[in-house]
């Protein structure tokens, strides 16, 4: 009997990710492609997507049963009713300032809504310059509905920045009697059967045409999944952004945090505007990788740098306006580098205080997702930071997104 497979796909800043896994939640394969385009371009992920399932070997693709998909909660795309993408999608680090008033009146007491960050804020951009004859869908909602032709769901996680209520499990009251409500999805808790994929797509990419379509996460939840903690550890993701996560016994409510659900944990946590995306303003992967071995970890440096990829800040602290600070730039480019990680290590310290100062615990390990993960470097000086013990995880986001499509299955 040949094996049953499950498939969890990721979508990045900079690309997307496929792994598969077997019944015994075993790797049987993985593969990446980058964006053709920018993260902008919703077709640029379909365009991945594609050479993906294209590339699948056919033993596996004719025996995936399951699968779901992962991606950026903050980005935000107005779609006609047939799914087509009207204009670029907004990404998750774009501020959005108009309609400050007609959010405050629907989001009382909702300070994460408020944000100029929110979906929120950027969906009633979308309706002002579209009106009310679209849907809005997040990244993965999205392309979970072009595996089905069918547009109608949005993962519960996904959807809290648009105001999802995960503890009362519905829309605010007052999103009831507006007209944009029916711009939004139809909420699926995480890790529930969506439908079937289009028999279209499973003839032209040669899939099981009996797969079914789970609901996802986010990207994330996707690499806690993945790093399977414990109740004691924490997750940090350095990706394009640094995101903090840990898991509690009930949610927690304050500024800047966002509370997820995962398998039945709550999972806390908060996302800086500073990551991995202001190194590569600088260096490339390469340059990177060869200066970081020219640090002297054992020394600080007398730089001070705060290096938001951008304007503006939302955890630690909620600042729409704060600036990056990024000079002065020393003639050295290790010793900058060096200064640009210990400025990265500051905000994932304030961001564990945060945590800490919300809920009176810190984690006794953290453990750590995300291309900047296998910096030996930048690890070495995030925990002389920090100063709790930090490990690298070697599993995929689409690894933990492949683990929902296998829980699906035995829930």
């Amino acid at each position: 009997m040949l094996d049953q497979f499950f498939g969890g796909l990721n979508f990045g800043t900079s690309g997307a990710r496929i792994s598969i896994i077997n019944s015994k939640k075993e790797l049987r394969y993985s593969n990446s492609v980058p964006y053709e385009d920018d993260l902008k371009n919703p077709n640029s992920w379909i365009n991945s997507c594609e050479k993906l399932l294209y590339s699948l070997p056919l033993n596996i693709k004719r025996n995936i049963i399951n699968l779901a998909i992962s991606g950026k909660s903050g980005i935000l795309t107005a779609f006609d009713l047939r799914g087509d993408p009207i204009e670029e999608a907004i990404p998750y680090d774009e501020v959005s300032n108009k309609n400050k008033s007609i959010i405050k009146s629907v989001t009382a007491g909702e300070d994460h809504l408020q944000s100029p960050y929110s979906s929120l804020s950027k969906a009633l951009k979308l309706i002002e310059k579209y009106g009310t004859n679209i849907i809005l869908r997040n990244q993965s909602d999205w392309i979970t509905g072009w595996f089905l032709k069918d547009w109608k769901y949005g993962e519960e996680n996904n959807n809290i920045e648009l105001g999802w209520d995960l503890i009362k499990e519905s829309w605010p009251n007052i999103f009831l009697n507006t007209a944009w409500q029916k711009c939004f999805p139809l909420i699926i808790k995480s890790g529930k059967v969506l439908g079937q994929i289009d028999s279209g797509l499973s003839e032209r990419f040669k899939l099981n045409k009996k797969l079914l379509l789970i609901s996802g996460t986010t990207d994330s939840n996707a690499a806690l999944l993945a790093a399977e903690l414990d109740k004691e550890e924490g997750l940090t993701v350095l990706g394009t952004k640094i995101e903090v996560k840990k898991i509690y016994k009930n949610p927690k409510k304050d500024e800047g945090i966002i509370n997820n659900r995962v398998g039945g944990d709550w999972i806390c946590g908060g996302a800086s505007n500073a990551g991995c995306g202001i190194l590569s303003n600088f260096f490339s992967d390469l340059e990177i990788k060869e200066l970081s071995r020219q640090i002297n970890t054992s020394k600080k440096t007398t730089l001070n740098l705060l290096p938001l990829n951008s304007r503006g800040e939302r955890f630690p602290i909620n600042d729409p306006f704060l600036e990056p600070i990024l000079h002065p730039r020393p003639v050295s480019d290790s010793l900058y580098l060096h200064a640009l990680f210990e400025g990265l290590a500051r905000i994932e310290l304030r961001s564990w205080l945060r945590l800490y100062e919300l809920t009176g615990s810190l984690p006794k390990k953290i453990v750590t997702v995300g291309r900047g993960s296998k910096n030996p470097q930048w690890r070495t000086i995030r925990e002389k930071v920090i100063n709790i013990p930090i490990v690298s995880c070697q599993k995929t986001t689409s690894f933990g997104t492949a683990l929902i499509a296998i829980d699906a299955k035995n829930s």
